[in-house]
């Protein structure tokens, strides 16, 4: 796919040859082996779609509160929502209450929602560790794997799915231990992000962990993430590790084509020939993008100046090394509508090319190291006490990351 300076709609890859896939989650074989990491308030039914236009791969869902879909939240319903273009429908829950859980699984499989579940416990934020959930949850191993359990028998035929950091902090890893549990409960496979809950996004991801996990689990795929910003460090980690797959989030912010990047890095490493060559687009490539994004947000939400409230938060990522001047980008953040776009799109330099390494490297949130918000005693055991079971229930939030 060659990128262009016209503000058009980008096109879809089409590469020739058949599946550089190495990556099986149950009966799902994606073309390559590449996992779009959910994201909250990011990938929603629209970026998915754009995603996809870009190239191959699983994209899941914003993380959904379990509590909040067996509800039936306005929310969470909205989250679940497919576009009928995908193939795979992948939604990722959270949840604290193996009971919970499980309903929201066989709401979702009986309701046929979903094509692939994952569940959530890589969450790093404050007011959820606080109270035992998300990263902090696998420390309480009987919980977690009846959790894990759980999950997998409401979802059946449906691959169940589990994303994990290493653990709370570098004296209390749970990874390799979580990661077997997992896997004895029957989960399709398993990712790790490459950080402990108390390194939230901050320093390097240890990719060595990941090899590690995949060093240890005989039977079901893992996939790595962290520090994915390029297709060369997707498959970089892929050769490091030895990890099946690998999982994208802030990497992909501001720039969905890195799909078509990742598409043609690991078809080429399968052999396969393709067109495409590194994506270097142009500041009207990025327009249309984004104004491409901006239309699909508009039919997922229903509400051109909701959905351009939305997109705002977009600006800065889309925009990431490329001569917009302030004033322009201030405007660009402030966008109403589709037409208020157009008009801020017809002051950019459209033919203004790949600015090189100021588009590249992080993006997104970072952090800095801290001592995780935990439970009162909870480092104290791996059992969960008659109190700290009160303490998980009130967990159950919307709340995401990982």
């Amino acid at each position: 796919m060659s990128l262009v300076s016209e503000v058009t709609p980008p096109a879809a890859v089409v590469p020739e040859g058949g599946s550089a896939a190495t990556l099986k989650i149950g009966p799902i074989n994606p073309a390559v082996p590449v996992v779009l990491a959910p994201m909250a308030g990011i990938t929603n039914m629209a970026y998915r779609r754009l995603c996809r236009e870009q190239g191959a791969g699983v994209f899941v869902s914003e993380m959904i509160t379990s509590r909040a879909l067996v509800e039936r939240t306005p929310g969470s319903m909205l989250l679940i929502q497919s576009h009928p273009s995908e193939s795979v429908r992948s939604i990722q829950l959270y949840g604290v209450d193996p009971k919970t859980v499980r309903e929201a699984v066989t709401m979702l499989v009986a309701e046929d929602r979903a094509d692939h579940i994952d569940l959530n416990f890589g969450c790093p934020v404050p007011k959820v560790t606080r109270k035992g959930g998300g990263a902090a949850l696998p420390w309480k191993r009987t919980l977690f794997r009846s959790i894990v359990e759980e999950a997998v028998r409401a979802a059946g035929d449906v691959p169940l799915t589990v994303k994990m950091r290493k653990g709370i902090d570098a004296d209390h890893l749970t990874f390799i231990e979580a990661g077997k549990a997992a896997e004895g409960a029957g989960a399709a496979a398993i990712a790790l992000h490459g950080r402990t809950a108390s390194e939230f996004y901050s320093g390097n991801a240890d990719w060595n962990a990941i090899g590690e996990l995949k060093s240890a689990i005989a039977s079901v795929p893992v996939l790595g993430n962290g520090d994915i910003w390029s297709a060369e460090d997707a498959v970089r980690m892929v050769e490091q590790t030895g990890c099946d797959g690998v999982v994208v989030g802030r990497g992909c912010l501001g720039r969905p084509w890195l799909f078509a990047d990742l598409e043609a890095a690991f078809r080429e490493r399968a052999g396969e020939s393709t067109h495409h060559s590194r994506a270097t687009p142009s500041l009207g490539y990025v327009a249309a993008t984004l104004r491409r994004h901006l239309e699909l947000l508009s039919e997922f939400l229903g509400d051109e100046s909701h959905a351009s409230r939305d997109i705002r938060k977009h600006m800065a990522w889309y925009f990431k090394g490329y001569p917009v001047g302030g004033d322009l980008r201030s405007q660009f953040a402030q966008v109403t509508s589709l037409q208020h776009l157009d008009d801020l799109i017809g002051m950019l330099d459209l033919e203004a090319p790949y600015p090189g390494i100021g588009a590249e490297g992080q993006r997104g949130r970072q952090g800095t190291p801290k001592k995780p918000a935990l439970p009162h005693r909870w480092l104290e055991s791996q059992e969960l006490s008659a109190d700290e079971q009160c303490t998980v229930a009130a967990a159950e939030i919307d709340a995401s990351g990982g």
